[in-house]
């Protein structure tokens, strides 16, 4: 049986570190020209893509280039150019959703493969024949789609891969297609600079057209009303039944513009849930959620998968736009393995949990800084002392403080330091 691929996001180089080593088989990335994403683009250049798609490549891992923006006229030679930089960087696919780049793309650079974008809205056999005939080999399906609609499609169009969204944010608009953004800031979602406008609370009025008074509507008095906010997508307990299908070829997490926190914890989640699969291990839908859910979010739905969109009532969050996850990170080990930058107040005497990356292996020890140890599966480390890398005592450290702080023991690079918190789901 073909293992299907876990694709990953990476919104800058430690993102794309952090995908990698949480178990991801692939990553997309992107520079901001002509990316849907592009303020996380711009967390790159040509020559730290390069560098990134060089240590993928090293540890084995494909890179997708989006490049799914819809250019206008006068931006056409500069996609030319941008086509011809992915070519010489040697992404493994580019990702794209206008058939001019997509045909330009297959003249310019026939031997990368060509994944076409969710936004081209594919939904049926006939879509993925026309865009197989193109020269595209994965077809990222519409956020509409059904696994039942998917594995017909599969049936039917063979020769052609197919990629679905299993987590992350959901919009609002039909397969991405909105302008809200551009009109109440000029920002174009399809040009990749969407303003998130969907998740701000909104005031409604209703008006009596005889009298012209206006009623105010509100759900929270002092919040207002989040009447297009949609909650997140979450599918982790259905991946057995997605691979069983046969139809999926490679399952997506949204999230580009996510913490790194969130990288890591749902990319190793979905790892462990892909691997008990095919292991034939006891599938601990719990944990797997557990884990999710120590993530920020706006509340989780399994969305339109499953389920067609219109059999669904609980795909939006009316209540508020975040949803506050029960668990902080404190710091992140950094490449010497022996000390961590602080991502949130740590203090003497604290007791944070340990998020390893894949495979890792953990060493427990016990010294004047604190103790590395293991208890019910998970391991610990507790700090007796807060002290730089430069030997400077501090008692507590704060997000911020760009101080290396020292830890009992080695840990393996990009693990994460996390302690649970008291929280409301308004983050108040």
């Amino acid at each position: 049986m073909k293992k299907v691929e876990l694709l990953a996001p990476a919104g800058d180089f430690e993102k794309l570190k952090i995908a990698i080593a949480y178990g991801a088989d692939a990553v997309y990335a992107g520079v901001s020209h002509f990316s849907l994403r592009c303020h996380s683009g711009k967390e790159f250049n040509y020559d730290n893509f390069a560098q990134a798609v060089d240590y993928a490549h090293a540890r084995g891992v494909r890179v997708y280039a989006t490049v799914n923006s819809f250019p206008f006229e006068n931006q056409l030679e500069l996609v030319k150019d941008h086509i011809l930089k992915l070519k010489q960087i040697g992404v493994d696919a580019m990702i794209v959703s206008s058939l001019g780049v997509l045909r330009k793309a297959k003249e310019l650079a026939p031997k990368i493969d060509i994944h076409l974008s969710t936004q081209a809205n594919a939904l049926n056999s006939w879509d993925y024949e026309a865009y197989r005939d193109l020269g595209v080999s994965r077809i990222i399906a519409a956020r509409e789609s059904t696994l039942k609609d998917l594995i017909k499609i599969k049936q039917k169009v063979p020769d052609i891969e197919i990629e679905t969204f299993v987590h992350g944010a959901m919009c609002f608009a039909y397969s991405g297609r909105c302008l809200l953004s551009a009109v109440q800031f000029g920002r174009n979602p399809n040009k990749g600079s969407c303003a998130n406008d969907c998740r701000y609370p909104y005031v409604l009025y209703a008006q009596n057209p005889e009298t012209g008074k206006l009623f105010r509507l509100e759900e929270y008095p002092k919040d207002g009303t989040y009447i297009m906010n949609a909650k997140d997508l979450c599918l982790i307990e259905h991946i057995p039944e997605i691979l069983k299908s046969g139809a999926i070829d490679s399952i997506k997490i949204e999230g580009r513009t996510k913490a790194p926190y969130y990288v890591g914890v749902v990319t190793k989640a979905y790892r462990e849930a892909i691997d008990a699969f095919y292991e034939g291990r006891e599938f601990d839908k719990e944990y797997f959620l557990n884990e999710i859910l120590t993530t920020k979010n706006r509340g989780l739905s399994d969305a339109y998968l499953i389920k067609r969109p219109y059999e669904r009532d609980d795909t939006q969050n009316l209540e508020t736009s975040l949803t506050y996850g029960e668990w902080q990170v404190s710091g992140i080990v950094n490449e010497d393995e022996e000390s961590f930058m602080c991502k949130y107040k740590t203090f003497a005497g604290d007791n944070v949990e340990i998020l390893a990356p894949k495979d890792a292996k953990i060493t427990p020890c016990k010294n004047e800084i604190g103790e590395i140890y293991q208890k019910e599966g998970r391991w610990h480390l507790r700090f007796d002392k807060i002290i730089t890398k430069s030997g400077k005592d501090l008692g507590a450290v704060h997000s911020g403080n760009q101080n290396p702080i020292m830890l009992p023991g080695k840990l393996p690079y990009l693990s994460f330091l996390r302690k649970k918190v008291e929280f409301t789901p308004n983050g108040v």
